[in-house]
């Protein structure tokens, strides 16, 4: 052999026995072992019923307003009062012009007085027939004609007393008095004005209760639990707070709005709180039971949602899909996929691939529930 091919064959093995050296330095220490678990944050799923907060604007009104009216039609003469006056029990609140009441009552007093002595001519002759008729000094026919004109003057009598009570009633109606304690909310008519029987000339609430009023989305009166609590509070003063139940729904929607009025009795009236404030009204609903895990476990397995869940027998990690209800600033809401006891990897996840054993490290609070 030649020097220059015994030169190759050396140089040949010698790279061979350079490649198995390498070889054998990255092989598996035995001394080694196996890897060990990677830590990972979890959290135990707990379901629960997610509670959304409401908060809705209404006013402050009474529980019982009265719209003060006229039972007779006619010119308003004056109007003492104005909106926002508070007013007493027996308080005048209007009048009308009632010139020919008046006259009217004159004249039905006068025919009072006609038909009284018209009964007291009667009954006296009535009463000498009478007496000539037991002495047998008078005779059948004149008696009979006594007692009928008597009988006559006394009907007469009665229709001129209904005649004056009605008149008179014409005359107290052109007056209208308050018939409880309130303040004056609206007024329908000015001096001068020709109103007509039954028309409000101004509208009293009553100081004996006061309601919060709202306009409510039927999706949210369906969902309201019974005898719900609202906490009611002041735009312009926060501060002032009450808490109320609902007292009255109306049986129909606005056909602009589609919302129904909803009247909410205050347990207390605070005096801040007066009418016509406007208030904001609080309360939770519940809807069904669902899953809220940190944002921080979100992962994904073929572009779909999915979470790293540990086999609590083998801590063991794999991926699991779900779906999500609607995502949150720290958290998502997850409606299927996980279940009552299973545990979620909610940090370490980047570096986790399917079958790897880990060591839990209990998250925060170490459950995950439904947060409001």
């Amino acid at each position: 052999m030649n020097p220059l091919m015994a030169l190759r064959v050396v140089t040949r093995y010698a790279g061979a026995a350079l490649v198995l050296a390498l070889v054998n330095a990255c092989g598996p220490d035995p001394e080694v072992g196996e890897p060990q678990p990677r830590p990972v944050k979890t959290i135990t799923v707990e379901p629960t019923k997610l509670g959304e907060t409401v908060r809705i604007s209404g006013e402050v009104r009474s529980q019982n307003e009265v719209a003060a009216a006229f039972r007779m039609g006619g010119k308003l003469k004056e109007r003492p009062v104005n909106v926002g006056d508070a007013v007493e029990a027996g308080q005048l609140l209007a009048s009308l012009d009632a010139q020919a009441e008046e006259n009217a009552l004159l004249a039905a007093e006068a025919a009072l007085v006609a038909a009284r002595g018209e009964v007291a001519t009667a009954r006296n002759a009535f009463e000498r027939q009478d007496e000539l008729m037991r002495q047998g000094f008078t005779t059948r026919p004149r008696f009979d004609q006594a007692q009928q004109t008597l009988n006559t003057a006394i009907a007469a009598l009665e229709d001129a007393e209904a005649q004056a009570e009605m008149a008179r009633d014409r005359v107290s109606f052109s007056r209208l008095y308050a018939d409880s304690s309130g303040v004056v909310t609206a007024r329908g008519a000015e001096p001068g004005e020709v109103v007509q029987a039954g028309q409000m000339i101004v509208s009293v609430a009553r100081e004996d209760g006061r309601d919060a009023v709202f306009d409510v989305p039927a999706r949210l009166i369906q969902a309201a639990p019974e005898d719900l609590v609202i906490q009611i509070e002041m735009v312009t003063d926060p501060a002032v707070t009450v808490t109320g139940r609902v007292r009255e729904v109306a049986p129909q929607a606005d056909p602009v709005t589609g919302t129904f009025e909803v009247k909410v009795g205050l347990d207390e009236s605070p005096a801040a709180m007066t009418l016509g404030s406007t208030v904001t009204g609080s309360f939770e609903l519940e809807s069904e039971r669902v899953v809220t895990i940190p944002a921080s476990a979100l992962t994904k397995i073929d572009s779909s949602p999915a979470v790293w869940v540990v086999d609590p027998a083998s801590t063991q990690v794999s991926l699991r899909p779900i779906d999500i209800l609607r995502f949150e600033p720290r958290t998502v809401v997850v409606s299927q996929g996980l279940e009552t006891g299973e545990v979620v990897v909610t940090a370490g996840i980047q570096a986790l691939h399917p079958g790897q054993r880990v060591r839990l490290l209990q998250g925060p609070g170490g459950s995950v529930a439904a947060q409001p």
